[in-house]
């Protein structure tokens, strides 16, 4: 099933309008409560080789927001033939963010294999408040099976697993919800100043319930919360031009990613 591209058209749909969100979803905090548990499998697929970074980004201020009520650490895997461990996070971005750099850990593994091992093991022994696993491309053995052990193991000990892919189509899994996220422009603050960290999300599948709901979420780091953008608000110019290959969109968005978040 190919990931489909948020809709741009600004036609009124049932449910979608402004009204029909602030309705049905008094803000994004309470939308993501709904959507995302925090003991359950999340897939989040980046649109281009660009929006790796935001989904990484997006991944981790889950496990921030997670981390509100939870203190145990987050724990990012990843494995160095995709080309992510060619760098590691920056820390002072993660501290922009709202992240206490102490409190993620990265592990760098060889193959998809590795990786899907050891976020199994470590979900099921429930050190981490989150499991941020990172893989590009396709994945073999990322299978409907090997994604309800994880859910199991989420459901038994708490954990939130976040599953981020690039470069990839969705395929049957049992995760609980399965996103697409894009970068968002920033909404530019007073004198020129930048903007909070925006995301589009598109909700592609949740798990017995509604799905197919797009929004334009705000990071706020001082609450370790999101907020929905307001209707009307002015955004900076959005880039002129996006890269139209996906090549190598492994290392490209992986290089860029650590920086960014």
């Amino acid at each position: 099933m190919p990931v489909h591209p948020i809709r741009r058209d600004t036609k009124p749909r049932p449910g979608l309008s402004h009204a029909g969100r602030e309705q049905d979803l008094p803000h994004a905090e309470a939308w993501l409560e709904e959507k995302i548990r925090s003991d359950g499998v999340h897939e989040l697929y980046a649109l281009s080789s660009r929006d790796v970074a935001g989904s990484l980004a997006f991944a981790l201020l889950l496990g921030r927001r997670k981390q509100r009520q939870d203190a145990r650490p987050l724990l990012w895997v990843r494995e160095k033939k995709g080309g992510g461990c060619h760098c590691v996070p920056y820390g002072p971005g993660l501290a922009e963010l709202g992240l206490d750099p102490a409190t993620v850990r990265l592990l760098c593994l060889p193959d998809g294999k590795a990786v899907l091992r050891a976020s199994l093991d470590a979900t099921r022994d429930g050190a981490a408040s989150s499991m941020l696993i990172e893989l590009c491309g396709r994945q073999k053995l990322l299978t409907l099976t090997a994604t309800r052990r994880l859910a199991l193991a989420a459901a038994e000990t708490g954990t939130m697993v976040l599953l981020v892919r690039s470069n990839a189509e969705p395929s049957p899994s049992a995760a609980h919800t399965r996103w697409q996220v894009t970068c968002a422009p920033s909404h530019p603050l007073e004198a020129g100043a930048p903007g909070l960290p925006a995301f589009a999300l598109t909700l592609l599948r949740h798990r017995g319930g509604r799905d197919g709901l797009n929004l334009i979420v705000e990071w706020d780091r001082d609450t370790a919360s999101f907020r929905e953008r307001a209707a009307n608000a002015d955004i900076a110019a959005a880039p002129v031009s996006r890269p139209a290959s996906t090549v190598d969109a492994c290392r490209a968005g992986n290089e860029r990613g650590p920086r960014a978040a």
